[in-house]
């Protein structure tokens, strides 16, 4: 018999980025707030007590900041003819647990959006015509525009303590040869920190590019480039470049995270809990379906609880989201025999290519040294800057190299046809390890109705609840911009004079592989938009179907984005928290009209 809570104003279900903005905007709006996190307590103290925090076995190896799959995972197939079998390793996607989120672990490269991505099914309607988009393909416009996000981006660096080079200020051009981004979008304000040094790597790579006419700038990054207070009286350190931040909890209070950023901000508020090791099974519906009550969950000694409230929050990973409105039953399941359903749809990925330069040892690159989102890109490539039409696929990729530390066990890149041990290996190490750098095209994945999610029939958790499935694979549109983007990459490595290049793009019949680390940005599912047929939250990520529960993050992407995710989940958390402190709370029920 589960044990009945006191009543709050608001529940959060998982405190990342986008539970702790939500929590911070709503206890200001004078809400009782509790936020249940599945995971245990983490802070900087003690996950990131130096020297045991740079500890790459520890963290990188044996992924002691990520989930427990064996208390919850996923299935997964290449198509819907398969059987999905558990994720029983971290490989190819590594999401968070406990306080913080993934935005404990996660890198610092934190950009805003491209406005073309936010409308993508009409932008490329208008310039290339219906019939480019190919069969198949389900991407759709976010609902929003940027510039009704823009001062939510600016809100989220200041947040962030961002560090960065900007481009233009209310359309003032000030970024020329200054390390901005001739593609991005204007902006209302600068960073709050100017860009972090470049890497020699960094520097390798802008003078290549620039070498072949491409328009190189520094990342925005969520690694302070000096000391920094942000809008919430949060204070962080300058980077020291330990290049320990994927993966890890930062000692030096330098990249963002919930735990630095705004949780020493929500401690003060007595309006606010935060309960770890609080395990939500499911949100509870009223008998109609159409208000939720709370939500159940288990606490850390095993027993159920009935959590009450009047507001839901579901601001969990991706996955998590999504897993519990299908089992909650909010909103209805994707089918896509009939193309017809919201929940589960629109599942996407990241359409990540890697090529490595070898040099030889006249070229050192002190590949140890690095930060999260240090680094330099291009956009010559990214969203709809170049013309798509004679090349027949949908979506861009930034470039860059973004040496964020290349760890002693698991970073040593070595040619092909190199022994996997014995003395040719070690040659090859000490040939290759401080005369390499990496670079990317971080491509930007489509939604197709051959990839989605539901509930598996097969495989349960811990708690006797049917696992997510996850029926995904790279389709032909992936390969073919995967191959171009890599050709303009090369471009930019042959430049280096490098002995060596390493890697390429996906090869035509390529399935996606789970043991193989790609990327963690993981999005859609539960997406937004203007359409309650084709959405399952609308474009203030309240939920269609039950008016009181609101979904805020990653899945609400209908695609992918060429850049990472993160700076776009929290504008969009702070948007959506103006609505509901705005609009909602004063007249509590639908936000659109359906």
């Amino acid at each position: 018999m589960a044990n009945e809570m006191k009543k709050v104003d608001a529940v959060i279900v998982g405190f990342g980025w986008a539970g702790a903005i939500m929590a911070k905007e709503l206890t200001e709006a004078g809400l009782n707030v509790l936020a249940l996190e599945r995971g245990p307590h983490r802070d900087t103290y003690p996950d990131g007590s130096y020297p045991q925090s740079i500890d790459e076995l520890t963290y990188n190896v044996r992924k002691k900041l990520f989930q427990d799959l064996s208390k919850s995972t996923v299935t997964i197939r290449h198509d819907a003819s398969q059987t999905a079998v558990p994720y029983r390793q971290l490989a190819a996607f590594l999401p968070g647990t406990g306080t913080g989120g993934a935005g404990l672990h996660w890198s610092g490269v934190h950009f805003r959006v491209d406005p073309i991505e936010l409308r993508m099914r009409s932008h490329y309607e208008e310039r290339y015509g219906k019939n480019f988009i190919p069969e198949g393909m389900t991407i759709q416009d976010f609902g929003v525009s940027y510039d009704e996000l823009e001062p939510f981006f600016d809100k989220a660096e200041k947040v962030f303590g961002t560090s960065g080079s900007a481009w233009s200020i209310k359309g003032k051009v000030i970024g020329k040869d200054k390390g901005g981004n001739p593609f991005a979008p204007d902006r209302s304000d600068n960073f709050p920190l100017p860009a972090q040094k470049r890497t020699y790597s960094s520097q390798l790579f802008a003078q290549a590019a620039e070498s072949v006419g491409y328009h190189p700038y520094d990342l925005p990054s969520a690694n302070t480039s000096g000391p920094y207070t942000n809008t919430y009286g949060a204070q962080m350190g300058p980077c020291n470049f330990c290049g320990y931040c994927s993966g890890y909890a930062c000692y030096m209070y330098s990249k963002a995270s919930p735990n630095v950023n705004i949780l020493p901000a929500l401690r003060q508020e007595p309006k606010f809990e935060l309960r770890n090791n609080s395990y939500v099974l499911r949100v509870n519906l009223s008998d109609d379906k159409t208000r939720a009550t709370g939500v159940t969950y288990v606490d850390g000694q095993g027993r159920e609880q009935v959590q009450p409230a009047d507001l839901v929050i579901l601001s969990a990973f991706q996955f998590h989201n999504v897993h519990l409105m299908l089992l909650s039953g909010i909103g209805k399941p994707y089918n896509p025999m009939t193309n017809e359903g919201t929940v589960g749809r629109n599942f996407a990925y990241q359409n990540l290519s890697t090529l490595k330069a070898l040099f030889d040892k006249n070229t050192t690159t002190n590949p140890f040294i690095g930060a999260g989102g240090a680094g330099v890109a291009v956009d010559d490539f990214n969203a709809d800057n170049f013309d798509h039409g004679p090349l027949g696929f949908v979506g861009g990729s930034p470039f860059w190299v973004n040496q964020a530390g290349t760890k002693p066990i698991s970073g040593l890149p070595v040619p092909a046809g190199t022994p996997n041990w014995g003395s040719k290996w070690k040659a090859a190490v000490a040939d290759t390890y401080t005369h390499h750098l990496s670079m990317d095209a971080h491509g930007a994945h489509q939604s197709y109705r051959a990839n989605y999610l539901d509930l598996d029939p097969n495989y349960k958790d811990a708690y006797g609840q049917p696992l997510l499935r996850m029926t995904f694979d790279w389709q032909e549109n992936d390969i073919k911009m995967a191959q171009f983007m890599v050709g303009k990459m090369r471009n930019i490595a042959e430049a280096m004079n490098p002995k060596m290049i390493i890697g390429g793009a996906k090869k035509p019949g390529t399935h996606f592989d789970s043991t193989v680390y790609q990327t963690t940005h993981i999005s859609g599912g539960a997406i937004m938009g203007d359409d309650p047929k084709t959405s399952a939250v609308n474009r203030y990520l309240q939920s269609w179907d039950v008016p009181n529960v609101f979904v805020p993050g990653a899945s609400a992407f209908p695609q992918g984005l060429g850049y990472n995710p993160t700076g776009m989940v929290a504008a969009l958390t702070y948007w959506s928290a103006k609505a509901i402190r705005e609009h909602y709370l004063k007249n509590p029920g639908p936000l659109v009209q359906a």
